[in-house]
């Protein structure tokens, strides 16, 4: 497969010696509620990967990106969907700070730690289910004298054992009473921050998907990236820009883990050749349409064409990647079926694609608008 076998090479450029290292456990292995992939990615660079060059990270493009993912979906898909909320949220990170009024030593210590120390982020923003914007926070913060008050919780927090940093979107306003964005870092050690279980089902359990409460959590200044509140409209081009990586990496984690499918049915020479090649047909549709998206946006698409054109990938990828998983274990056979944990479990992970916001009721009517010539709403 030669989608695959580019997204591996990709991911080796990366990360090399990652692939070799998953592929030392079983899947299962993998995939369990105490695997050790976390560990093994940020031991082999996983966290840098979109962390600008200045900041000592290799600043992968939109393209390269969307292979990497494909390349760990196909090995681990919690792996995958786990560190699609870290790089969502540091491609926001960055952003945002480039547009702040300031970047105080301890903030610029942290973030240049992310590729040098392998620091991991989790996501204090919403995310779960399908109706729900993933932009909104799930924490509020009250001033104090020396910085913030937070509270609230976040379920599921992908990464919640191995977080280095939680990171959470405020509103606040100036002394002037204008608004403005502000970003949280919340060293994951602070007190008042607890983790309980909340994903029970195997399926995915090694993302690290559980409960994280924050109580009376305190957020010193120097660790609050604030914008510019005469800047308010940049702050929408930032938040365009966080839900179209979301989108975009999530979607290419969920087509690796269909690759690693399609693998086994063609090394396994399931089926006819017609039949295989209607199997790579599907896939490389999918594959071509994340790739030709991440490229677009490589090459400036943005805003609500970015948005839109994320969407419109991640929608028709969902529905390809649903049928071709039906006939794909089909072809792989019922006896494979009955003895290969990988073939049911593979097939059980790419069906979560459907699960991640927003829901197709909830922007079919927008996107009609969108291509009617109407602008897009993240809600």
């Amino acid at each position: 497969m030669r989608s695959l076998k580019d997204a591996r090479k990709t991911c080796e450029k990366y990360h090399p010696g990652l692939i070799r290292a998953l592929k030392k456990l079983s899947l299962a292995d993998r995939e369990s509620a105490d695997s050790q992939v976390v560990e093994i990615y940020r031991r082999h660079g996983g966290p840098g990967l979109l962390v600008p060059q200045e900041y000592a990270g290799p600043q992968a493009s939109a393209a390269d990106a969307v292979k990497v993912q494909r390349a760990v979906g196909s090995l681990s898909p919690s792996l995958a969907v786990a560190s699609v909320m870290h790089h969502f949220t540091v491609a926001m990170l960055f952003s945002l700070a480039a547009s702040a009024d300031r970047l105080t030593p301890e903030q610029l210590k942290l973030m240049s730690a992310i590729a040098t120390d392998g620091l991991l982020l989790a996501s204090g923003w919403a995310e779960g289910r399908t109706d729900q914007n993933i932009l909104l926070p799930t924490v509020v913060a009250e001033k104090s004298d020396d910085g913030y008050i937070v509270n609230g919780s976040k379920k599921p927090c992908s990464l919640s054992a191995s977080m280095d940093v939680l990171t959470a979107s405020v509103a606040i306003t100036d002394d002037g009473g204008r608004p403005s964005l502000a970003l949280l870092l919340i060293p994951a050690g602070s007190p008042g921050i607890s983790t309980k279980p909340f994903w029970t089902n195997p399926v995915l359990g090694a993302a690290q998907s559980h409960e994280v409460t924050l109580t009376n959590v305190k957020v010193p200044t120097e660790l609050v990236i604030s914008s510019t509140p005469e800047d308010l409209h940049r702050l929408d081009d930032l938040q365009t820009a966080g839900f179209t990586w979301f989108e975009l990496l999530t979607t290419a984690a969920y087509i690796g883990t269909a690759s690693a499918l399609v693998e086994m049915v063609l090394h396994n020479d399931r089926g006819t050749p017609a039949s295989r090649a209607a199997l790579g047909v599907r896939l490389e549709a999918a594959v071509n349409l994340v790739d030709g998206t991440a490229k677009a946006i490589d090459d400036g698409l943005s805003g609500d064409e970015s948005v839109a054109a994320v969407l419109t990938a991640r929608y028709a990828t969902q529905d390809l990647l649903a049928s071709l998983m039906d006939d794909t274990v089909e072809m792989l056979g019922g006896l494979a079926f009955m003895r290969s944990f990988d073939i049911s479990y593979l097939s059980s992970a790419v069906r979560a694609l459907a699960f991640h916001p927003p829901s197709r009721v909830s922007v079919a009517e927008q996107l009609a608008e969108y291509y009617e010539g109407h602008p897009l709403r993240l809600t």
